[in-house]
Formats: C-alpha cells, sequence, structure tokens
C-alpha cells in the first residue's frame, strides 16, 4: 500500500507497504543483476551504505543459476541473504536488448540465450512463474521494450501488445500467489508504461494499464536512445494519467541531474547501473561534482574521495591510497569506489526525501542540478 505523505509540486514524499518492509520514498534500488552487486558488495554491505531496496534480474537468473535452483534454497530473500524488499525486472528488455535473434509471437519471444545459445522461450506466464519463484517483494509485468526511435505503426502494436501481456501477467499471478506452496504470497505486481516517444501512444498505455489496478506503475522504454529532454517530456505526457494512490517507477534512470529532474515530475522508484559500473572505472559522484579517479593530480592527493561525504570509504582512505589500487589492479579499489558511488545515490535521496518534507524541494532541485553536473575542478 503507497502512502503519500507530502507533496510539493509533483515531486512526491511517501512509504510504500511491503511484506519486506516499508520503502520510503522517492527510492534509488540498487542494481544487483544476478542477485549481487558487481563490485564485490555484500549484503551487509548494502545494509551499511543505506540500501533500501535491491534490484534483480529475472532473464539472468533464469538463465544462471535456474529459477527453480533458487525456489529449491528457499528464494531470492534467503539465496543471498537480504531480508529487506527486492524487486525483480521481468526480462523484457534483456530479452529485446541481448538477444540476437529473437521471434516474437502473441504468447511471447522465442530467443537464443546470450550465454550458451540455448532456445528459451519468455512470455507474461513465463515471466510470472519465474518470478514466483524468485519470491521477490515486485515483480515487473513482461513488456516489449522498442528501441527509440521506432516507427509509429511498430510503436502502436507494441504497446497494445504489452497490454494485452500485462493482463495475463496479472491473472498468471494472481493465480501463482494462491499455490500453497508460494514463495511469496504477498508479491506485488508492476505494469510498465510502453509506447515510444509518441505522446498518444504513452498516454493511451497508461490510461489503459492504470484501469487494471495494479500495486505500481512503471514508465518504461526510456533511456534507449532518446535525448533527455524527450525523456522528461514524456514523463510530464504521462503523469497525469498515473494512478496518484500508486508507486511511479522511471527504469533504468539514471544520472543524480536525471533523478532529481524525474522526482520533479512525479516520479518515485528508480534504478540504473550507472553508480556501480561507473565506480568500477574510477568515475566517482561527489557533492561538488563527478571526478575520475584515474587522473594524475590525485596520486598523492590526502583527501578523501569526498571530504563532504561521510560513507565508510570516504572516512577511512585517501584519493591517492585508492588510485594506487586501480594502478594496482587490486580489486580492493574498484570494491571501495561502488561502495561510496551507491552510497552516494541513496544519500541523495535522502536528501530529496528531507527536502520534500520541509518544502525546499524546488530550490533544492534547483541548486544540485548544476552542482552534481559539474565535474570536479580540484
Amino acid at each position: 500500500m503507497y502512502k503519500l505523505i507530502k507533496q510539493e509540486g509533483n515531486a512526491r514524499l511517501g512509504e510504500f507497504e511491503t511484506v519486506h518492509g516499508i520503502i520510503h520514498t522517492p527510492v534509488f534500488m540498487n542494481v544487483g543483476t544476478s542477485a549481487a552487486i558487481k563490485g564485490a558488495v555484500s549484503t551487509g554491505d548494502l545494509m551499511n551504505i543505506k540500501c533500501q531496496v535491491e534490484l534483480s534480474n529475472t532473464y539472468h537468473l533464469h538463465i544462471r543459476p535456474g529459477d527453480d535452483v533458487i525456489r529449491e534454497m528457499g528464494g531470492l530473500h534467503e539465496f543471498f541473504n537480504w531480508r529487506k524488499p527486492i524487486l525483480t525486472d521481468s526480462g523484457g528488455f534483456q530479452v529485446f536488448s541481448l538477444a540476437t535473434l529473437r521471434k516474437i509471437t502473441e504468447e511471447g519471444v522465442f530467443f537464443n540465450s546470450h550465454m550458451d545459445g540455448k532456445k528459451i522461450f519468455m512470455g507474461p506466464k513465463e515471466s510470472m512463474r519465474i518470478q514466483a519463484n524468485l519470491g521477490s517483494t515486485i515483480a515487473m509485468a513482461f513488456d516489449e521494450c522498442v528501441e527509440n526511435p521506432a516507427e509509429y505503426k511498430y510503436a502502436k502494436n507494441s504497446s497494445d501488445r504489452t497490454v494485452r501481456w500485462l493482463k495475463i501477467c496479472k491473472e498468471e499471478m494472481n493465480r501463482l500467489k494462491t499455490e500453497p506452496n508460494a514463495i511469496n504470497p504477498h508479491q506485488l505486481l508492476f505494469g510498465i508504461n510502453q509506447g515510444s516517444t509518441y505522446r498518444d501512444l504513452r498516454i493511451d498505455n497508461m490510461k489503459r494499464i492504470a484501469e487494471l489496478a495494479l500495486d505500481g506503475y512503471a514508465i518504461g522504454g526510456l533511456a534507449v536512445g532518446e535525448t533527455a529532454d524527450v525523456m522528461y517530456d514524456i514523463i510530464e505526457t504521462v503523469e497525469p494519467f498515473m494512478p496518484k494512490d500508486k508507486p511511479r517507477y522511471l527504469m533504468g534512470v539514471g544520472t543524480p541531474a536525471n533523478i532529481l529532474e524525474a522526482v520533479y515530475r512525479g516520479v518515485d522508484f528508480f534504478d540504473c547501473v550507472m553508480p556501480s559500473r561507473n565506480a568500477r572505472h574510477g568515475n566517482l559522484f561527489t557533492w561538488n561534482g563527478h571526478m575520475n579517479l584515474n587522473n594524475n593530480k590525485y596520486e598523492r592527493d590526502k583527501r578523501p574521495l569526498d571530504p563532504e561525504c561521510d560513507c565508510p570509504v570516504c572516512r577511512r582512505y585517501t584519493r591517492a591510497y585508492i588510485r594506487h589500487l586501480f594502478k594496482a589492479r587490486e580489486l580492493l579499489g574498484m570494491r571501495l569506489c561502488v561502495l561510496h558511488n551507491l552510497y552516494f545515490y541513496n544519500t541523495l535521496m535522502e536528501k530529496i526525501r528531507d527536502a520534500i518534507l520541509q518544502g525546499k524541494y524546488e530550490s533544492f532541485y534547483r541548486e544540485m542540478t548544476v552542482k552534481l553536473s559539474k565535474r570536479v575542478d580540484d
């Protein structure tokens, strides 16, 4: 159940109650695609860096180790020892982005695994079955994600198919949750808005999926080729038609500036591989902008990564030391930077929530969007 606590403009402060705990929104979900955060980050670490929700992927876990294995191990929460909320992506994006050979039918998609070429079929029923085996807190509906730009006719057909698949997802999940051996009989289902960059398709799709009374609604098919301005325009176009009493999730986004802009437009949930991926290459987020730790100027720098950050890394290590770890190809350098970047994102969401609570989000958003988009000067 979603509770709206306060609203400033379109920016929303809320709480989303789940069987695995309350999620305070706006929230950034830390991405652990294969039930692990890349960079040797444990679930114990996630607790220390203020993670609220971990996100894993249906497609990847189905491929390896297999959702049947995870089911036998008691579900995803037991499997990797995480007691707080988990959201599982449906696998739709991976099917359409990773599979080189695929055939779309009304029932689903035939494709070859990107791992070993094995033939696989996945549709709305299959995705729900896999996610039921995983037992995630929140399951995502199976959809078709088209690459932007897309032809209008194809985008319309895809949007219509996504709605038909969503109805099947809802019916199948309701059935799976009533099975006596269900891993999570309280599993929640989010639908996904599609329609490429066409306003009329997005609005029509949102109206139709809103009628299904789901637990939450996502905006999908963005950050896949269009400009940021187009993405913001689509959010503004869709937002008035999204249920006010349900959480909104912008999938796969993004930079700190993207998040600030989307919160300003009414979004509650976010996820992106960017903070951990960038960190693994020494690219860091700080409260004075982003920095590349590989630069020579940090070789003898005794300061923490960010003097304004109180994360476990900034409290203990210098820029010079962590840069040395990267140059020496020590995995510890990658791990420390991932921890810092995720802590930064989780703290950013805390600051966003506090600004909305105090009625100061407008000024916070204006200041931080500019500040966090810059490069660190020194």
